[in-house]
């Protein structure tokens, strides 16, 4: 018996897939930037000559990255709450994949960081810079400059973890698909439809961060 495809129960809802990419998104900027500015803080720790500065930054992303998200993700909503830390399923994602973002962000950073010349630090203090003026003003601008074709790939793949907020029912875009699909029965339709709106999400994150590129690109 042939399958005859009809997009009438998804075009109906697609409005409700659209405020699930809207919140997919949501919860990839803002943890992607909280997991930014801790994944910057743990590279420059990871590459401390301080032990007790250097060992808990490396334990960090040893342990986060050979973590599945999705266990962290059950462990905070659910096991969190039994030891007196209550939080929303929002927040509670949210926290997961900023520090599991921070986690790959930081080896990202941390590349980055080695593939500048120690010689401007030491022109650095030549002039006059502290420490803290050196990486705000010089390091990490370099930094950012040289990691972002890695930083790339790693948002896009952040930007796809956040479907498995969907298994503790915060309303994103896999979350709605599956609404949809519950309701309708048109399987295929609904995830083919999805599956197009990650593409072109990712598609256009690309683009934006290839954009980037040019823009901070050295002139030859």
């Amino acid at each position: 018996m042939g399958y005859t495809l009809n997009f009438a129960a998804v075009w109906r809802n697609f409005d409700f897939l659209l405020t699930g990419l809207a919140v997919s998104l949501g919860l990839a900027v803002i943890s992607i930037l909280i997991g930014a500015i801790l994944g910057l803080f743990v590279a420059f720790a990871l590459l401390s000559k301080n032990r007790l500065v250097e060992l808990p930054a490396r334990c960090y992303v040893t342990v986060i990255r050979n973590l599945p998200i999705l266990v962290l993700v059950l462990f905070a909503y659910f096991a969190l709450p039994q030891l007196g830390f209550r939080l929303d399923k929002i927040r509670s994602f949210v926290l997961v994949l900023s520090i599991y973002s921070g986690a790959y962000l930081a080896e990202v950073f941390r590349a980055g960081l080695l593939s500048i010349p120690k010689g401007l630090s030491e022109a650095g203090l030549a002039i006059g810079l502290t420490s803290a003026q050196i990486r705000s003003s010089i390091i990490a601008p370099l930094m950012i400059r040289n990691v972002l074709p890695s930083l790339s790939s790693t948002i896009i793949s952040l930007f796809k973890d956040t479907s498995l907020a969907a298994t503790i029912a915060v309303p994103e875009l896999t979350f709605a698909a599956r609404k949809i699909n519950v309701e309708s029965f048109r399987v295929i339709e609904t995830w083919m439809v999805t599956s197009a709106l990650y593409i072109a999400t990712c598609f256009l994150i690309a683009a934006l961060m290839r954009f980037f590129e040019r823009r901070l690109a050295l002139p030859r």
